[in-house]
């Protein structure tokens, strides 16, 4: 059972990996980068994990907590920006293919956490 203490330690992980793989892509990694010319796909994955690591921070303080729209995020971010992580890395293209489905769950979990804000009110 996903637990507010667990969500919130799962989401602090993954704001710390944020953080650790940009500064990675731009230092560790710099040289990989420009060979593949892949550095604004990093970019971009380094981007949505941080977003969303920060919105998985956010709702592990509802009460009680917004459980689907968490899981859609922390989805979305293994599948979206680690698609992009790898892609970046190995140049494989085809692995661009995979990285939609884990921009459908951040969509999922926007989308959720509207849905459930508007019934909230009511």
């Amino acid at each position: 059972m996903l637990t507010n203490t667990i969500a919130t330690r799962v989401a602090a992980i993954a704001g710390f990996l944020a953080v650790a793989l940009g500064a990675f892509g731009a230092h560790g990694l710099k040289k990989i980068l420009e060979q593949n010319g892949t550095a604004a796909i990093w970019e971009t994955a380094v981007f949505y994990h941080f977003i969303h690591a920060v919105m998985l921070f956010v709702l592990t303080g509802r009460k009680p907590l917004a459980a689907g729209p968490w899981w859609c995020f922390l989805a979305g971010i293994v599948v979206f920006s680690g698609s992009l992580y790898l892609l970046a890395v190995t140049d494989a293209h085809w692995l661009g293919a995979i990285t939609p489905l884990g921009g459908l769950s951040f969509l999922v979990g926007w989308l959720w956490l509207a849905i459930t804000a508007v019934r909230a009110k009511d």
